[in-house]
């Protein structure tokens, strides 16, 4: 999703990664977490991806950043239970590797403590929690954390913000009238801040919201990634549409 959709904001966390003294090794041959897969019921394809990660990232014990709590969640907390019937061995090779995932905002904040400097314009703003960051890899309050620590955004909390916004992946597919009665919802709270800017850390939820502002004819509220405002905030830079 994110070198497809939104690739700006993968780049955006990574400039933010060595902003605060990181060292990044990209490795090109990764490929998808195995999420599709893995939620539309496919449990023995979802292996052989994560079989696949798993040995293309078994030449060092580097930690494994990841910039979204969907995809860090199914690999660093789900994927044991693909291999919950494999032997030890391989049961404890996928542990090693599992052991190893954070999210983006969990190293900038307990690993790297990054100190953000707030360059930009006071405005407020509100955050959506995404469903696989709050109940699988529980990094909301790393995210929320860095939105908070700047100086110059007001963070105005959103009604029912541990609500899904409808996305969920292949369920907007596959239930389409459901997930748009959900992220209808999710926009109706929105509008209830009164804030023109959303904050969201997953590129599907992103993408969800945002089309669905659009389609209603919702002009004057924007959604942002997360990693995306707090770069442009540090560089003092304006942010765009």
């Amino acid at each position: 999703m994110g070198a497809a959709a939104l690739p700006d904001s993968t780049l955006s966390a990574v400039k933010l990664l060595q902003h605060f003294g990181a060292e990044i090794i990209f490795k090109r041959r990764q490929t998808c977490c195995g999420q599709p897969a893995f939620n539309t019921g496919y449990p023995q394809e979802t292996k052989q991806i994560a079989l696949y990660n798993i040995a293309l990232f078994a030449d060092n014990d580097y930690p494994i950043v990841v910039p979204s709590g969907s995809c860090a969640g199914l690999m660093g907390k789900e994927y044991p239970e693909l291999f919950a019937h494999d032997d030890a061995q391989t049961q404890q090779m996928v542990q090693r590797f599992c052991a190893r995932i954070l999210d983006v905002s969990q190293y900038l904040t307990n690993v790297l403590q990054a100190k953000l400097e707030d360059k930009g314009e006071p405005l407020k703003a509100t955050f959506h929690v995404s469903c696989h960051a709050l109940r699988v890899q529980h990094c909301v309050p790393n995210q929320k954390a860095l939105l908070q620590a700047l100086n110059n955004v007001e963070y105005v909390p959103l009604p029912y913000e541990e609500e899904c916004c409808g996305f969920g992946g292949t369920f907007s597919v596959l239930e389409p009238e459901i997930s748009n009665a959900m992220v209808s919802e999710k926009i109706k709270h929105i509008q209830e801040t009164g804030v023109k800017v959303v904050i969201a850390a997953d590129n599907g939820c992103i993408l969800n919201i945002s089309g669905a502002l659009k389609k209603q004819g919702i002009e004057d509220i924007k959604v942002y990634a997360l990693y995306d405002f707090i770069l442009k905030r540090i560089m003092g830079e304006t942010l765009n549409g």
